[in-house]
């Protein structure tokens, strides 16, 4: 409630301010309007071009500069200082191995605080990821089309009783203010990311974050502006990792970066980046070791069957199987098999060789192979419940740019609670053999997106251009194998042997129940059950 009230009083503060702001702005206005009359009718030719070459001295910039810092200083005595946001109760950073259980601990806590705290989110890291880039995206957009005078932002000026050249002026002073809050990007989107103030949609805020990640500049910059400025505003923490915030961003990895961003020049910027979101983790957040090599997912009891939805090997006999599943869901369904196309983000679709009613089938190539990213495999997964995968191969670092996408599907299938029907070469545990190899990542493949999804949505936070492919990154990738890749592997690994227990294929009942409800019942998830009838989630 103390939460509460705060934001319900810098909403309050907030509103009033501008309106101050505009007050003054207009006393301003009438003083030039009245300046500029007085001028014409009252003072002689050698006053008027005095004053004139007077104004004409005086550089725009920093004459709209120093007037904006006036005008900032007397609303400070107008309107008073900010709220301060009472103290939150310090969050959670639960770090540990593969199958520990924090995801799990994350997610019971979220659930407890369903109808008891307004505003909250969950995030994986991916899609927190594509949510900034998009929220960075309509900032960008806004101040495009805010470039025009008769932007809709200004459009209260239009109407008022005052000269074309006042106006003008009035303009210029918005959009200066409106500049200088969009240079400070993150802020924006930060205060986007949980409630929007601008709905007056405020109160107490939870952000749940899992699988928290510094893989690139990009990572490092965002999370420490975004999470800085909520953190600051009472959001209370809880997020998962694999790795104790100190070892997120470990000096391998700064000096890798900065071999291959020489015109970025942001090795020094980056670790000041970085500390300071240390510091503001170790302020907030209690650090909480789930300290055990024991993966849980593999003691989970199962009806018999370990791999009740994994077929394989890739025979006659499992591919018969496999086609039985398909045909057994998909006419219950009492859809229509068919090609569809869904919306996937940034104004871009992906097509869905075979869709019935939530429900859909790719191959392993189709959903690997291609040049796809995060955004597909998020956007699959808010679509489609159930989900068969044909001819998956063994993972080696011959397809490692497959190998990464497949992992990265998994992880956004099971942070959707979606059920997996595999037709795979190998049993699980077997599936990444061939990582031995070599390692399966290199360097310019491990950022977070693909170059489809618009790298360019970076510019302004760190410079332009990815990770190169040059002597040095070949020279020091192997920096980042061992243990950032296995991590990984195993995390795989966990959750598909999860993926075919019947606790999981519950939950997945529970989500969907609306999509999965029969008219006779709602039935169990097993490999002898069927799904009805229901448009895609």
């Amino acid at each position: 409630m103390e939460m509460e009230d705060y934001h319900t009083k810098l909403s309050m503060w907030d509103n009033t301010r501008e309106k101050e702001r505009r007050r003054l702005l207009l006393e301003e206005a009438e003083d030039k309007q009245h300046d500029g009359v007085w001028i014409d009718e009252k003072r002689g030719f050698l006053d008027k071009l005095i004053s004139r070459k007077r104004r004409a001295n005086i550089e725009p910039g920093v004459g709209r500069w120093v007037s904006y810092l006036n005008r900032e200083r007397k609303l400070d005595n107008l309107v008073g200082q900010k709220p301060v946001a009472p103290v939150a109760p310090k969050g959670l950073y639960l770090y540990g191995n593969v199958g520990s259980g924090k995801t799990m601990l994350m997610d019971m806590f979220y659930g407890a605080t369903e109808g008891v705290i307004k505003h909250r989110r969950r995030f994986h890291f991916h899609e927190a990821m594509l949510e900034i880039h998009d929220h960075m995206h309509d900032v960008w957009k806004r101040r495009d089309d805010g470039k025009s005078m008769e932007s809709s932002a200004f459009s209260w000026i239009s109407g008022l009783p005052f000269d074309a050249k006042i106006k003008e002026w009035l303009i210029g002073e918005e959009k200066y203010k409106q500049d200088k809050h969009q240079k400070h990007i993150l802020l924006a989107v930060a205060d986007k990311f949980l409630v929007d103030r601008q709905a007056n949609k405020c109160g107490a805020s939870i952000l749940c974050f899992d699988e928290i990640q510094t893989i690139d500049v990009f990572a490092i910059v965002a999370l420490s502006g975004i999470l800085s400025r909520l953190l600051s505003t009472g959001t209370v923490l809880v997020a998962t990792s694999n790795k104790a915030p100190e070892d997120l961003n470990q000096e391998r990895l700064l000096t890798i970066l900065t071999y291959n961003l020489k015109e970025a020049k942001v090795d020094g910027m980056q670790r000041e980046i970085f500390l300071e979101l240390l510091s503001k983790l170790d302020e907030t957040c209690n650090k909480i070791l789930v300290g055990t090599e024991t993966d849980y997912r593999r003691l989970i009891p199962t009806d018999g069957s370990t791999q009740i939805h994994y077929y394989w090997p890739t025979n006659p006999d499992t591919r018969n199987m496999f086609e039985a599943m398909w045909h057994d869901i998909t006419n219950q369904t009492g859809g229509n098999i068919t090609a569809v196309t869904i919306p996937v983000m940034f104004g871009r679709s992906i097509e869905i060789p075979q869709s019935c009613s939530g429900v859909a089938r790719f191959d392993f190539e189709y959903l690997c192979g291609r040049p796809v990213g995060a955004a597909d495999y998020i956007a699959i997964a808010r679509n489609y419940h159930t989900i068969f995968i044909s001819d998956l191969p063994a993972m080696s670092m011959k397809i490692r740019d497959k190998a990464r996408r497949f992992i990265t599907l998994i992880d956004e299938m099971y942070n959707h609670h979606c059920r997996l029907i595999c037709l795979a070469t190998l049993p699980i545990d077997n599936l990444f053999q061939g990582t031995e190899e070599g390692p399966l990542f290199d360097l310019e493949s491990f950022q977070f997106e693909t170059e489809a999804e618009g790298s360019k949505l970076r510019r302004d936070v760190s410079a332009e251009g990815n990770v190169g492919a040059g002597p040095s990154t070949r020279g020091l990738v192997s920096m980042l194998s061992g243990q950032e890749e296995m991590f990984a592997f195993r995390r795989a690994i966990s959750r598909l042997i999860e993926m075919q227990t019947p606790l999981y294929l519950e939950r997945v009942q529970h989500v969907h129940s609306s999509a999965l409800q029969q008219q006779q019942g709602t039935p169990v998830l097993t490999k002898q059950s069927t799904v009805s009838q229901s448009a895609p989630l």
